[in-house]
């Protein structure tokens, strides 16, 4: 479905191709400004956004505008240099239909954003000046016609709040579908035996998304730990005692969990990869002696996303919510728990202590200690690594992705983390969703498993349009 892409991790600036479509005879005045005024707003997002506008300029085609074949050819050579995310076509006029339906058909595989122009006064002699809100159609007709996926933001003048958060909103598109596309997910360890729920094919991951599974032994693993370089383990030790009360930990389990994060990154360093999904019971406790749920939470904050239970696709809805946050936030992965007992709409988003300690709520310490649920039968010598603390209020997205018979669909809703003074085990927040019985519904009938990414902010709009781009089905709730 979609071609591999280089192999690198997408830190470098979102490059977005500008189609600023005008056709003659309409006026070509009108067509100048209204890029002139869209320029302005786009470049004013960008400072905001990690991005960079690819747009013609007026030595490549006449007044920068793009109005027939010969200018097509010559955008489209533009845009093959740069390595865009994206491709913006506006109708500044009437547009020209087929020029601009031949960028997106020679580019491939990239998400595609549609607007239109307003009209602005008639002219003296009574006529008009753009007809944007006609040409549009054609473009949009066209795309359609060819099978080429796109969003259409609205017409609109750049000026407007709906253009300025719709480009926003195809950015983090833009980066969801990019970093997605030939991403690479480290397996540490087989899935837990009892979990059927973790089981995943992985051939519609390659077919459809150019995606590698990167398997490792917990053995190779434990081996690496072992031979890692003293001084970094020192340092990364001491940035865990910065950070949490380790008063319930022995040292040995500090240095233990320092170790495994040196030889996870190592692994993560040599294979490429955007993200892991690790064995973390109850081989890890038994045979390397610690809780990997600080480590965990450690590698997710750093950029590198990392799922319980080798949980494949959990890594994915990880790294599509990282993604689309501009990576100005990490998500927790969490379990569906409970019911709240007495609050109606409310339940208790956690895990054993993986959450990124970034998220803890304010003026509560984190707290590192055995295991809630292993240390009872394996004993706190075998399972101390847990981070534990209630996660800081807000709004928040919720993101799961599954695969029945080669069809992906993507679960997309969102609730509101709420204070409370509980004092709870493990990484954990109360959430509040408008029905909770209706998710919880979708959940069962749509089979989505127990595990979700759960992420600070409001990206739903961004993911919906991620799913339109990968063929994915977005369930939203």
């Amino acid at each position: 479905m979609f071609q591999r892409k280089k192999e690198k991790m997408m830190q470098e600036k979102l490059r977005i191709g500008f189609v600023p479509a005008h056709r003659e005879p309409f006026n070509e005045e009108w067509a100048i400004d209204m890029r002139r005024r869209t320029l302005k707003v786009l470049k004013s997002v960008s400072k905001e956004n990690n991005m960079e506008i690819i747009v013609p300029e007026e030595s490549l085609t006449p007044k920068g505008l793009m109005r027939d074949d010969c200018d097509a050819e010559k955008v489209i050579e533009l845009f093959k240099t740069k390595d865009l995310a994206g491709i913006l076509i506006g109708t500044m006029t009437f547009g020209d239909e087929i020029s601009a339906v031949t960028i997106a058909e020679k580019i491939p595989d990239l998400p595609v954003l549609l607007f239109g122009t307003k009209e602005g006064a008639f002219t003296e002699d009574g006529n008009r000046r753009s007809d944007s809100f006609c040409g549009t159609l054609s473009v949009a007709s066209g795309l359609y016609r060819r099978g080429i996926p796109f969003a259409f933001l609205g017409i609109c003048f750049p000026e407007e709040d709906i253009f300025n958060q719709g480009i926003k909103d195809f950015v983090r598109t833009c980066a969801a579908v990019k970093g997605f596309i030939g991403a690479k997910i480290g397996q540490v360890g087989p899935r837990p035996a009892p979990f059927e729920t973790c089981a995943i094919n992985e051939f519609p991951m390659i077919e459809q998304f150019a995606q590698r599974v990167v398997p490792i032994s917990l053995a190779d693993i434990f081996h690496a730990a072992e031979i890692v370089e003293e001084k970094e383990v020192s340092q990364i030790i001491e940035k865990i005692k910065e950070r949490a009360n380790c008063e319930e930990i022995r040292e040995e389990s500090i240095g233990k969990a320092a170790r495994l994060e040196l030889a996870l990154k190592d692994f993560v360093k040599q294979k490429n990869l955007a993200g892991l999904a690790v064995q973390c019971w109850d081989a890890m406790q038994k045979i390397y002696g610690i809780s990997s749920c600080l480590t965990m939470g450690r590698l997710t904050e750093q950029g590198i996303m990392t799922a319980c239970e080798v949980d494949i696709h959990g890594t994915l809805a990880m790294l599509v919510q990282y993604l689309a946050s501009l990576k100005e936030t990490v998500p927790h992965f969490i379990d569906w728990t409970i019911q709240h007992q007495s609050k109606e709409n409310v339940f208790l988003a956690w895990h054993c202590g993986n959450a990124p300690q970034v998220l803890a709520a304010k003026n509560i310490p984190v707290c590192l200690r055995e295991h809630s649920i292993l240390g009872p039968t394996l004993g706190p010598e075998k399972s101390e690594g847990t981070a534990e603390f209630p996660l800081k209020p807000g709004t928040v997205t919720f993101t799961r992705i599954v695969e029945y018979d080669g069809q992906f669909k993507m679960l997309i809703t969102k609730g509101k983390v709420i204070p409370s003074e509980d004092k709870l085990r493990g990484s954990w927040s109360w959430v509040e969703v408008p029905d909770l019985d209706g998710l919880y519904r979708t959940l069962i009938e749509e089979g989505f498993t127990h595990h979700a990414s759960m992420i600070h902010g409001d990206i739903a709009s961004s993911l919906i349009e991620f799913c339109r781009f990968t063929g994915i089905e977005p369930i939203v709730v």
